[in-house]
């Protein structure tokens, strides 16, 4: 598996989200980031599998593989192509918009995925969005938090788990792989 320790990363954009895509991309190869690219290359070629959900799909499939550990996708609000790649195996994927959301979506959500639109996020901002995404992990950065890490973890797990079938069977009842509770605590100072 291709690894964020190892600065290793997949990211799609389809035409509307290539400017933020070749913006962050830049930064991310400045900083030693190895990038393998599954979308829009050149936004003068109108090439069908380039549309925004068709690079969602090949994206999400790297993860779902197990070729790379996180990725990044970028449309023109970054939903749609978050939605597509959502429907792979095993992607936790998230849109965000600002640096503290994609600190939460990593730190608390554990996405794998994250989607940012090019409408809204301005080329800096998306920078400051990627290196916050790919420093930090699960349960990182609000250890303060009693169970923080557990208590995501267990959601995580639980999320990856997940079957419907069985779920509706159950009568839309969970079964939980355990628990962790968790409050919404002050900062100590």
């Amino acid at each position: 598996m291709k690894t964020v320790k190892d600065k290793y990363l997949v990211v799609g954009a389809d035409f509307a989200g290539y400017p933020l895509k070749e913006a962050v991309c830049k930064h991310l190869r400045d900083k030693g980031w190895k990038i393998t690219d599954l979308g829009v290359t050149d936004p003068s070629v109108d090439d069908p599998e380039n549309m925004f959900h068709r690079i969602g799909l090949r994206v999400g499939s790297k993860i779902s593989e197990g070729e790379f550990e996180r990725a990044l996708l970028f449309c023109g609000t970054g939903m749609g192509i978050h939605i597509a790649a959502s429907k792979c195996p095993g992607v936790m994927s998230g849109v965000v918009e600002s640096v503290p959301a994609a600190l939460r979506a990593i730190t608390g959500n554990g996405v794998n995925v994250l989607a940012m639109g090019a409408f809204y996020v301005a080329p800096a901002m998306g920078c400051d969005i990627a290196d916050a995404y790919l420093n930090a992990d699960l349960g990182t950065g609000y250890e303060w938090w009693h169970n923080f890490y557990e208590f995501h973890k267990l959601a995580v797990d639980e999320l990856n788990a997940f079957d419907y079938k069985k779920y509706k069977a159950n009568g839309f009842k969970l079964d939980y792989l355990g628990n962790y509770p968790l409050k919404l605590e002050k900062k100590p100072e």
